[in-house]
């Protein structure tokens, strides 16, 4: 069929195509786009001479979206050497929350003579008044779509919570997960790694083995009647040889998290942090907190519990800006230096994540008070944004795996992925240094505690900001729970070396059994 019934569309015309997949539209992955793109290039003439891709990701935002960039970066610069942009319809175009964001960029190639097409809706696709308004409507049920849709989730996932339901993340220290029939009948309980076998069972947390709650309650006690610190409770817990349930080392934080969690007394919590439609992560006032009281059986004595949340609102007293930045010239008169392991490990200081909110950034805090970190401010720089761009890089796996037909969990506290309930995967990210002779070399932290079966090793580039290649480790083979590479590394290990994904995507596919031999 010829969509242009004005066969405006000369012989031999050229056109790039653009074609997106994401989690939101799984029935159509990139593949499939591409055929219904090049049938409507061939039954009219078009040559397509240049493919934008952008697999597995979200069309809230261009964020991440590198193909979108590319194409609008060779649009404006003028290195586009075709005609038409083809795209099978608006949504894979972009279901921006501000509709008017995806008219713009199709007004920025409009002005570079570039014409978008969006091949199964050829009614869009002239420049009458009436297109015009079906593209804004077009645009706002995309926009609307997903809004909807991620309403649908949120609600869905409170009325669990509420019926007393656990939602994903790792039970925790001293308490475990049950996993229960619709009928609310114990079934087993889920060991690491392990999920719930139908649609219809749940999850609840459970009381664990007496010794871990024997040492909760101790924490407690320490804690509210004897005064001790955080970091006092850590180190007698190290010193005796305790480990988190990670099977890693106590320290403050994971001794706050112990002392400050709802589940310790029972409640199901839900929304203390949001991450709606691709909008920056953010921390929920208490009054938005979705939480069902005396859901799970209780492991800590609920006085004990609010005493310990007594002594910690005394210590988040409102500081001023002068306050903080006093406190945090005592504390470098004292230690010599800064760092926010410095600044989280003293008892008398508030948290670094204090200094990041009030003034933007720890580095930002330091030049307040005339302090230079002897480390180099780029490395904390390059951190922060290799921080924000790793949950973006484990969407990305999961939507891919998704799309070819295979399962994924994302464990919230470990960052564990569990594709078809069969393989563990943990997702690192190596930063690029140079050496003093200007070599580059790649630090690799295996996290041996998770036990994952297999490590993503993404490897960033000299300046750390686009990925460089993947290192697909399997565990079998990590004997060091440290390894350093550099640009080549010899068989034994490039043999793990891989330009993109795919090779381990095609492993999680998940097909049909056809004939079965008897």
């Amino acid at each position: 069929m010829n969509y242009s019934d004005n066969n405006t569309l000369f012989p031999r015309k050229k056109a790039a195509m653009y074609v997106r997949m994401s989690t939101e539209h799984q029935k159509y992955s990139t593949e499939n786009q591409e055929i219904q793109i090049r049938e409507y290039a061939d039954t009219n003439d078009i040559e397509i001479v240049k493919i934008y891709h952008d697999d597995g990701k979200s069309g809230l935002t261009i964020k991440n979206r590198k193909g979108m960039q590319t194409l609008l970066a060779d649009v404006e610069t003028g290195a586009a050497t075709y005609e038409f942009i083809l795209v099978l319809d608006t949504t894979r175009w972009g279901r921006y929350q501000n509709f008017d964001e995806s008219g713009h960029y199709e007004y920025l190639c409009s002005r570079a003579n570039i014409k978008v097409i969006y091949v199964t809706e050829p009614y869009l696709n002239d420049d009458s008044p009436s297109a015009g308004v079906m593209k804004v409507v077009q645009r706002m049920g995309a926009a609307d779509y997903s809004a909807r849709l991620s309403d649908k989730v949120f609600r869905g996932q409170c009325t669990l919570i509420q019926k007393g339901y656990r939602q994903g993340g790792m039970p925790g220290f001293g308490l475990r997960r049950m996993m229960i029939d619709e009928h609310g009948n114990e079934k087993c309980i889920l060991e690491k790694g392990q999920h719930k076998n139908f649609q219809t069972d749940r999850v609840i947390l459970v009381p664990g083995p007496q010794e871990e709650i024997d040492i909760i309650k101790w924490i407690y006690e320490m804690f509210v009647v004897e005064s001790w610190s955080e970091r006092q409770i850590a180190d007698d817990l190290n010193r005796r040889g305790v480990t988190t349930d990670l099977d890693r080392p106590w320290n403050r934080s994971t001794i706050q998290q112990i002392l400050t969690n709802q589940k310790y007394i029972g409640n199901n919590v839900f929304n203390r942090q949001s991450f709606k439609l691709k909008e920056k992560r953010v921390k929920n006032p208490e009054n938005e907190w979705i939480v069902n009281e005396g859901a799970f059986e209780a492991v800590v004595d609920i006085e004990y519990f609010y005493n310990a949340q007594i002594i910690f609102q005394d210590r988040r007293k409102r500081y001023s800006n002068e306050d903080l930045l006093q406190k945090l010239r005592d504390l470098k008169d004292r230690k010599g230096g800064l760092s926010a392991i410095l600044i989280n490990q003293a008892d008398d200081m508030p948290s670094s994540s204090i200094y990041t909110h009030r003034f933007g950034g720890l580095t930002e805090a330091y030049s307040l008070i005339g302090y230079t970190p002897a480390r180099d401010v780029q490395y904390i720089k390059i951190n922060k944004y290799l921080r924000t761009l790793y949950p973006d890089i484990c969407e990305n796996v999961i939507s891919r795996i998704q799309d070819l037909g295979g399962s994924v969990h994302r464990e919230i506290e470990s960052d564990l992925l569990y594709i078809n309930d069969e393989v563990k995967t943990s997702v690192v990210i190596a930063r690029c240094h140079k050496t003093q002779a200007g070599s580059n070399r790649w630090k690799i932290r295996f996290d041996k505690g998770l036990d994952p079966d297999i490590t993503i090793v993404v490897r960033m580039d000299e300046n750390n900001q686009d990925i460089l290649d993947y290192y697909i480790i399997p565990a079998i083979d990590i004997d060091d729970p440290q390894l350093r590479l550099a640009d080549h590394n010899g068989l034994a290990l490039d043999c793990y070396r891989f330009e993109t994904l795919e090779n381990f995507f095609g492993l999680t596919r998940r097909g049909d059994i056809q004939e079965i031999a008897v």
